[in-house]
């Protein structure tokens, strides 16, 4: 299953979640210049458990680099997939945690997730000698945190079915209720050092949970309003999902499609996928600029197909979204 993006709307810009993205890609191009099956540089600024409690390995590490391996573990990466899949899934579920926290936190909230993951991790492998590399454990945090904060938010997710890709939205504790699920069977079902920290992802998915707890004790700092008004979203998904409905027994069909102030008084595309039984089609729409809320587009012959009648429209009503 691929998440391609979530319902859950948020109106500022994650700031601090494209950042650490931008971090992360530049270690990765250092990685790229050093070769990307460097094991030098995995033990170097991995997360290594027997840099800490084997003797032969600790003395050739230094104190400084004891400590420093276990914040830079989490910018380093085994391979291009490795690197694409954790950055996506930080996109699609960092943003609403990012807005829940406010940039400053979130970013200490991420850190503070893979540090916990890399707790887990060493407790339950506390002897290995396999580095430990990767986003995944500071991501699971945000997992953590969104199974928590947007339970019932939809994400709209591709399943491959032999050659034919079926997008469904599935409620967001489902999905990562799974997710999780499947961790905790891979962490107890696996040998120690069998090259995937389970346990690294499984702590971070908890600590995610917990770090939520904590936050919601504790004051909004006085600028998170502020810099909020700053980063302001000014656009709505470009990818849309539009439930559909029939006004009577005919073969015309009707939807409604978000768009945001900006993009209403400019004008803007958008990718639709219009489910209809199984049958997920997707479709470009162009948003004329000048619209209003209400504003009803016709898509001619994205209807119906009835038989004994011509194939039907489509219309969707404007909706408009983070008003300025």
């Amino acid at each position: 299953m691929i998440p391609i993006r979530d319902n859950q709307p948020t109106k500022s810009f994650p700031i601090a979640c494209y950042g650490i993205m931008g971090i992360t890609l530049l270690v990765f191009l250092f990685q790229l210049g050093l070769g990307l099956d460097n094991g030098a540089v995995f033990y170097l600024y991995g997360l290594v458990p027997g840099k800490y409690t084997v003797w032969d390995m600790s003395r050739h590490f230094s104190l400084s680099n004891h400590i420093f391996s276990w914040f830079s573990y989490m910018f380093f990466h085994g391979g291009f997939w490795h690197f694409l899949g954790n950055m996506w899934f930080l996109y699609i579920f960092g943003d609403n945690i990012e807005a829940h926290f406010g940039s400053v936190r979130f970013f200490l909230f991420y850190i503070l997730s893979g540090l916990i993951s890399g707790v887990f991790h060493f407790l339950l492998n506390p002897t290995s000698l396999v580095p430990t590399i990767g986003a995944s454990g500071a991501i699971a945090g945000v997992m953590g945190a969104y199974f928590l904060l947007y339970p019932r938010s939809k994400i709209l997710t591709l399943i491959p079915i032999i050659i034919i890709p079926w997008l469904i939205e599935i409620p967001a504790f489902i999905f990562l209720g799974f997710w999780f699920f499947m961790q905790f069977l891979n962490a107890t079902g696996s040998e120690s050092g069998a090259g995937i920290a389970w346990w690294a992802h499984i702590g971070g998915f908890i600590a995610g949970i917990v770090l939520v707890k904590l936050n919601q004790k504790l004051p909004k700092p006085s600028h998170h309003v502020r810099l909020n008004k700053l980063i302001q979203k000014k656009y709505t998904p470009k990818l849309q999902v539009i439930v559909t409905k029939s006004m009577d027994i005919g073969p015309d069909l009707y939807g409604q499609m978000e768009v945001s102030s900006l993009e209403a008084l400019t004008g803007t595309k958008k990718m639709v996928s219009i489910p209809w039984g199984f049958y997920k089609p997707l479709y470009k729409v162009t948003v004329p600029p000048g619209v209003k809320k209400g504003t009803r587009l016709r898509l001619v012959g994205m209807g119906r197909t009835i038989p004994d009648h011509k194939k039907g429209d489509l219309f969707l009503t404007i909706q408009i979204k983070n008003a300025i």
